[in-house]
């Protein structure tokens, strides 16, 4: 009997994280609006190659931006967010475009709230992250600000969603 209800279990959480909208509906409120890669692409103010007037945040630890990241976006962690710290590299105006990617858009929802509860008032979650940006072949650089294939997992559990690109763990 035993048996049975761990396979149910297993069964149950692998099907619940079957796909991406899945997996962010169970970890995330949606208290803050998504963006698409290809929306994100699509403004008029975001050009990757030129600077953006659009603000990118990457909610991921520095490790992992180390490995690669959004062009031109700014590193604020997670674990060791630091509110104040992240307000002073924010333009003044509140109503900025600001758009915080993580890996798949988890964390990123945590912070993007933190800055809502700040004032900002046009804050974006990238929908996938940095996963989804690599996988809808979009270019990622490295701390030398060159392209690269890398990108930093978080763990092996959450490689799964990355199918493009090589995958680093540490």
């Amino acid at each position: 009997m035993n048996k049975i209800l761990l396979f149910f279990l297993i069964s149950v959480n692998c099907f619940s994280q079957s796909n991406l909208p899945q997996l962010l509906k169970k970890h995330n409120t949606e208290s803050v609006p998504y963006i698409t890669v290809s929306e994100l692409q699509k403004e008029k103010t975001f050009d990757s190659d030129k600077g953006n007037s659009i603000v990118l945040l990457d909610a991921r630890e520095p490790k992992e931006f180390e490995i690669s990241h959004l062009k031109n976006a700014v590193c604020v962690g997670y674990d060791f967010f630091n509110l104040e710290n992240t307000l002073q590299k924010l333009p003044k105006d509140k109503n900025t475009k600001i758009v915080v990617y993580c890996s798949l858009g988890i964390r990123s929802e945590d912070i993007a709230e933190q800055l809502q509860k700040a004032g900002y008032t046009n804050i974006f979650n990238l929908y996938g992250g940095i996963f989804e940006w690599k996988n809808q072949g979009k270019t990622v650089v490295n701390l030398e600000n060159k392209s690269t294939e890398k990108i930093h997992t978080f763990n092996k559990e959450w490689s799964k969603w990355l199918h493009k690109g090589e995958k680093i763990y540490e």
